[in-house]
Formats: structure tokens, C-alpha cells, sequence
């Protein structure tokens, strides 16, 4: 009866109905076109995204065979890139950046294999911005426009009879939108390197250095991988694919996947067919049938397709989802890994090995396997310490989900009290985990907690059946739980990197501090936030928090909610990671020791 009567006293007539203009709905549904905010802490959050729109469209002209050359530089908050195209057709500089689905790309005689196609790119950008400024040459002559928060403000045209043909882009990301933001050149310096990996002959220019490549992939593999390939890269590149790949002693498979210029992290149809194509290709050249387990084990590869018409699962461009070129991509591969195979017979005979030793590894690993599985029982139907979540990853409703793997009950219960039962899943560590560095996968099957953690996230034989969208170590913000970060971190390092480097691995941060008086409550993640709260609030009582489970399941709701405040895992290059390892996790206990003391704040 109360529904009927809420629903009569509402009024719904044309006084309800709302018609947005295009700017309008980009700033009211941002994420609907950049995917996340964030403050410039994490690779994608949208003030990355912004300049990667701009250069985009640089690229393109690339591509299509316009100009070598992009300058971007990064002040401050202010961005601005000039590339030298043949730049925007001087009448239509406003509209193709202020007016929805306006654009050339849309002409396959004009863009063949663009990565914007909605036509949305630059319009978000400049309704995005508090500052916006585009200037387009093109023989002799110039067309500028300045907007505010997508809002034109000033227009002139005329002569520049100085200026090679091109377009200018500056832009500032407006505060009222991202809030407190900044810059990390190193972020911006790795999209640019990955630009100049894709494009080979393209000259970039960050901040006045210069980036260029001259073997594509294969540079970007060899600077990825390094010195732990155990034979040369192996390169091949036709009309529209191009791929690197080699073999190093680590686990698993990582892979560097690209769509027209886009890094596909969550991989899609190219990817598959690759590692399909990979598979077919050995088992052609050496006449065998090995398993693609022993084949891809410890694989590295990238992989770049050039599409006309590339559809995408998401405005962010994740993963490729046309299954339509997956027989002639396969074939392009194996027919490149047989050629490899047959000019370069060292290589051949060292990948050949690589194999058989996984072979054998996972013959033994089998026998270790079957002990574990008899021991554990029934933990397949009910895996130790783990409260699930309703949807998983690949659920209609799943793509949100995720595990907090947390330390000791007092702190799991908490989050447990208070999560999304839908989308939050929780897996309990009781204390300190095994140090698994330098050990083999067996490891694993021989500790029933580090086993119980791999069931439950699904990802004992590949990463296909993971069973949540990102896992987050959720652990105290002391030496304990630091320690164990690291040990988890270990874990996912040693034996599954190519879910940190597909950016699936996170951490949560909670507050240290609550500040409150009887009328306000602030939570401060480090001291300089709790002494501006101690000064903003008058009388205030400060609360240090020493674990997470001093925190109380309706604070803690809180900071598991959509806004909760994480941090990606991530590594610079995957050559990195054994030294890394080595240094923090191994036996060299002097040089850590100093390396502490000398770092002691």
C-alpha cells in the first residue's frame, strides 16, 4: 500500500524529461567514455587517458602515412602535442572537436586502421578540460579555437605561412572532475615508448627526449625481457600483423597485445590466435604433438594487428572480440614460427629443449599434484578460509568481482561483515605465508595454504578459469603486514606474473587514522592527512588503527565501497622481476640490511 501511495504522490510529466547535450553527457557519465578517474597514481586512470585521445588521433595520421613526427610535452597540469599530418580540414576544426560522431574516421579512404571509430576521442578531451586550445595548419594558412569545460570561447583564423601542416592540442584536465591530480612522467613515458615500439619510422618527443624504434615488437620484447631470454627473439611482421615472442626460465605466459595502436590488457581474438597459431606452428616444424602447456610455458610474446572495423568489449578497448579473423591470424603465425624455426637453427634447438624440460617438469609437478589433491580431499567443493562471492569473472554481473586476500580471521571478518555479497569474495591467510622464492611450482601443491589460495582464484593449470576480475592484498600497514605483502606478492611473482603484468593484482589501502569530533569524522591514510585534519577540526579525537581488524565492519563498508582507494601492482619491465626478487626476498641478508639502514626515515 505505501509503494501505491509513493508512487502517486510522485509527479512524472515533461517537466522530468531532460535532453543533455553531448558535452554535457560526457561530463555527467564520464567513466562512460574513460573508464575511471583516479588522481594519477595508477596507468589508466583519465587524466592518461586524455593524452593517449590526442596522440591518437596524431597517430593515425601516421599511419596513414602523414608526418613522422609528434612532439608532446607535460607541464605542470597542462599537456600539449603538435604532430605534423596533414591536419584538421580548416572549416571543420570545431566541429570534429566539440560534435559528437564528427570525424574523417568514419571514410575508409581517409582512416583505414584507427582505434577511435566512434568518433569521441578529442570531444571528451575538450568537454574534460578547463582549458582547451586546438589549432589546425594546413597550406599555409591556420584555424585556432580555445573552449572551457567544452564551451567555445574564442575563434580567429588567418595566415601562417611559417607553419608546416599539423595540429596543435593543449589541454589542462579540469579540477572539477578529477579533483586533486598529477602527472607521472614515468606513466606517460612507457604510453609513448609503447607508440614508438608499434610504429616503426615515427620519431616522439616527450619533454624534448626522443623516442624512436627501429625493429618494432622485437625492441619492445628485448627491453621487456632483457638478458633471461634463452634463445634470440624471434620476429615477424606482415601486412597486418606483426609479432615478437621467446622463451625465459619463468613460469606461465606474458603477453603485450595491440589493436591499431590500442594495448589490449585484457588480450581478445588476436591474442588466442596467437597462442593457437604458436602451438601449431612447433608441433608443424619439429612433427611433434606437445601440449600447449609444455609449449607456452615461460613464453613471452607481443602481438599487433591492424584492423579496419576492430570491435571492442568496452569504450576502453580492453579486448577484441571480432571471431572472425581468427583462422587466417593463426595461420600468419604458424607460418612465421615455422619460418623462424627453419633460419634459425640454434634457436630451434634451444626452444626444443625448453619444451622437453617442461615436459618433464610437468610429468613430476603431476605425480606432486595427485599427493595434494588426495591430502586436500574434497577442497575443490569447499576451499579452506574462503568466503565466495555470488558472481565470478566471465558472470553476466561478474566483470566487478574480486577476492581480498587478507591476513588472520579478526581481519577477514570485518571485510566479510561488511562487503558486497554479489562481488566481494574474501580468502583468509592464517598469518605469515610461505616464502616461495627460488622454490618450483611444486611448492605450491606441497603447502596446503599457498594451494588452497590458487584453487580458489582458479588459476592452477592457466588463467582462463580466474575466477575474479582483480585480486587485492589486504593486509595491516605495519611490518607484519608488510611482510606479507611481500610474500603474496612473491607468490604471484614467482609463479603467476602475467596476472600482475595483465594488471589484475592490487593493494587496499586503509586509513592509519580516524580524526572525529561529535560532529565530523575524517579517516587520514598518512600522518600529513591526519595533521590537516587535526586542523580543520576543532576538538578532535585521533584514533591510530594498528590492524584491520581494529577497524569495525561498518567503517570498513566504507572503504571496500566503489571509491575504495587501491593500488596496482605493477612492474616496469618483467626483466626486473628476478633480480627484484632476488634482493628482497632472497638469501642476501647484508645488502638488505644496509639497504634498510640507509633508507630508515
Amino acid at each position: 500500500m505505501a509503494k501505491e501511495n509513493n508512487t502517486k504522490n510522485s509527479t512524472y510529466d515533461e517537466s522530468k524529461i531532460k535532453t543533455l547535450s553531448s558535452l554535457e553527457h560526457i561530463r555527467l557519465r564520464t567513466g562512460m567514455y574513460i573508464g575511471r578517474l583516479g588522481d594519477g597514481s595508477n596507468l589508466d586512470d583519465g587524466i592518461y587517458i586524455l593524452l593517449k585521445e590526442v596522440v591518437d588521433n596524431s597517430i593515425d595520421e601516421f599511419i596513414m602515412g602523414n608526418g613522422n613526427r609528434i612532439i608532446v610535452k607535460v607541464e605542470g597540469k597542462s599537456v600539449k602535442i603538435r604532430d605534423y599530418g596533414r591536419g584538421i580540414p580548416l572549416g571543420k576544426v570545431i566541429d570534429c572537436v566539440s560534435v559528437i560522431n564528427t570525424g574523417a574516421k568514419y571514410n575508409d579512404d581517409v582512416f583505414q586502421f584507427s582505434v577511435g571509430l566512434n568518433g569521441v576521442g578529442t570531444k571528451a578531451v575538450n568537454a574534460l578540460s578547463e582549458h582547451f586550445r586546438v589549432v589546425s595548419f594546413r597550406e599555409g594558412k591556420y584555424f585556432e579555437a580555445v573552449f572551457e569545460r567544452g564551451i567555445l570561447k574564442k575563434k580567429r583564423q588567418g595566415k601562417a605561412e611559417d607553419e608546416v601542416d599539423g595540429t596543435y592540442v593543449e589541454f589542462v584536465p579540469d579540477p572539477e572532475i578529477f579533483g586533486e591530480y598529477e602527472y607521472n612522467q614515468e606513466f606517460i613515458e612507457q604510453r609513448i615508448w609503447n607508440y614508438a615500439y608499434l610504429n616503426s619510422g615515427l620519431t616522439l618527443y616527450l619533454n624534448k627526449k626522443k623516442y624512436e624504434s627501429k625493429n618494432g615488437l622485437l625492441d619492445l620484447l628485448d627491453a621487456e625481457v632483457g638478458q633471461t631470454t634463452i634463445y634470440d627473439i624471434g620476429h615477424h611482421q606482415s601486412e597486418k600483423l606483426e609479432f615478437a615472442f621467446t622463451h625465459t626460465n619463468t613460469y606461465g605466459e606474458n603477453y603485450f597485445s595491440f589493436v591499431n595502436g590500442q594495448y589490449t590488457s585484457d588480450g581478445g581474438t588476436h591474442l588466442a590466435a596467437f597462442r593457437e597459431g604458436f602451438l601449431k606452428g612447433v608441433n608443424e616444424f619439429y612433427k611433434k604433438n606437445y601440449s600447449g602447456v609444455d609449449a607456452r610455458d615461460g613464453l613471452a610474446g607481443a602481438v599487433a594487428i591492424k584492423l579496419q572495423n576492430p570491435v571492442f568489449e568496452s569504450q576502453t578497448k580492453n579486448k577484441l572480440g571480432n571471431t572472425e579473423l581468427r583462422s587466417w591470424l593463426v595461420n600468419d603465425v604458424r607460418s612465421g614460427i615455422v619460418d623462424f624455426l627453419h633460419k634459425n637453427k640454434d634457436a630451434a634447438v634451444k626452444l626444443e629443449n625448453k619444451i622437453m624440460n617442461n615436459e618433464k617438469l610437468r610429468k613430476e609437478l603431476n605425480e606432486v599434484k595427485k599427493e595434494a589433491r588426495e591430502a586436500a580431499k574434497k577442497v575443490t567443493f569447499k576451499i579452506p578460509n574462503l568466503k565466495d562471492c555470488k558472481f565470478h569473472l566471465g558472470d553476466k554481473l561478474g566483470e566487478e568481482s574480486m577476492i581480498f586476500i587478507t591476513e588472520g580471521q579478526s581481519a577477514s571478518g570485518s571485510i566479510v561483515s561488511s562487503r558486497d555479497v554479489y562481488r566481494q569474495a574474501v580468502f583468509s591467510l592464517r598469518g605469515k605465508p610461505f616464502n616461495v622464492f627460488g622454490k618450483t611450482k611444486a611448492a605450491i601443491y606441497r603447502n596446503e595454504e599457498l594451494f588452497n589460495l590458487m584453487m580458489a582464484l582458479g588459476i592452477e593449470n592457466d588463467f582462463d578459469n580466474l575466477r575474479y576480475g582483480r585480486l587485492i592484498i589486504a593486509t595491516d600497514a605495519d611490518y607484519d603486514g608488510f611482510h606479507i605483502r611481500n610474500l603474496v606478492m612473491t607468490f604471484f611473482l614467482t609463479y603467476f606474473e602475467e596476472l600482475v603484468t595483465a594488471g589484475r593484482v592490487y593493494i587496499l589501502e586503509t586509513p592509519l587514522f580516524r580524526v572525529r569530533n561529535k560532529k565530523i569524522t575524517r579517516y587520514s591514510y598518512n600522518i600529513s592527512e591526519r595533521d590537516e585534519a587535526i586542523s580543520e577540526i576543532s576538538g578532535a579525537e585521533v584514533t591510530r588503527f594498528k590492524g584491520l581488524g581494529e577497524i569495525s565492519p561498518k567503517e570498513f563498508g566504507q572503504f571496500i565501497a566503489d571509491d575504495m582507494r587501491l593500488i596496482k601492482v605493477s612492474i616496469k619491465s618483467m626483466k626486473d622481476i628476478p633480480e627484484t626478487l632476488e634482493f628482497f626476498m632472497g638469501k642476501n641478508t647484508p645488502a638488505r640490511r644496509s639497504f634498510i639502514m640507509e633508507n630508515l626515515i
